[in-house]
């Protein structure tokens, strides 16, 4: 996934040096006589824009300077070294390991309000609310892993895939073993019986095993 970043990086860094070379000197009258100016490339410059902004948002987000400054400089061809200057930063935190980072942690994050949410309810003795957030969690995280892998968690008609599909589609690229995959069934089939009130169909120790479980795959198996 790194590497494709990179190269998805490298490729618009290109396209900014050849939407630059496009640049060839003209004229415009505007009623008072002709005025020097410079023409470009306007299809180079609208794929290096909206590719550009597309990856960045993706990565960090709409609330990431990074994002707030290309999405102020790219609404002029000016914008085009700036875009440059913000690939080659985020190039950098890539190969360093950083931004991965950052996402690990922001799930990280998320995954524990969620958890601490579930553990508040089985404290309380609430088994069945808890199976369902357990549940979601895991789904949620199965989804992560397709997006970081490069693997589409839509089907054919662009409808989300269920979380059983995803969990066979990540087995079969090795993201984890056969066990995960035999234990993510169970546990995605007793999220189910609580989602659907068949509450009689799983007991308080084994929302807490399901819990346990989740905590440690999300532990062990990384974006």
């Amino acid at each position: 996934m790194k590497d494709k970043i990179i190269n998805k990086i490298d490729y618009l860094l290109d396209l900014a040096d050849r939407f630059k070379a496009s640049a060839t000197p003209s004229t415009m009258d505007m009623g008072f006589g002709p005025m020097a100016t410079t023409k470009y490339d306007v299809e180079l410059y609208a794929e290096l824009k909206n590719s550009t902004k597309s990856l960045v948002l993706k990565l960090y987000g709409n609330e990431h300077p990074f994002y707030l400054d290309l999405n102020k400089s790219l609404t002029n061809f000016g914008g085009a070294d700036n875009a440059k200057g913000i690939l080659n930063a985020i190039k950098l935190e890539i190969k360093d390991g950083f931004i991965l980072s950052i996402r690990d942690l922001v799930s990280g994050e998320v995954f524990s309000d969620f958890i601490e949410m579930a553990e508040y309810f089985l404290k309380e003795k609430y088994k069945d609310p808890a199976a369902v957030i357990i549940g979601s969690v895991l789904e949620n995280r199965l989804r992560s892993l397709m997006s970081a892998n490069n693997i589409d968690t839509l089907d054919q008609k662009g409808k989300p895939k269920k979380a059983s599909s995803l969990n066979d589609e990540l087995y079969k690229a090795d993201i984890y073993g056969k066990l995960d995959q035999k234990s993510i069934v169970a546990w995605l089939d007793l999220r189910n019986q609580a989602a659907h009130g068949h509450y009689t169909e799983y007991n308080q120790q084994q929302v807490e095993m399901m819990l346990n479980y989740v905590r440690d795959f999300i532990n062990r198996i990384k974006l």
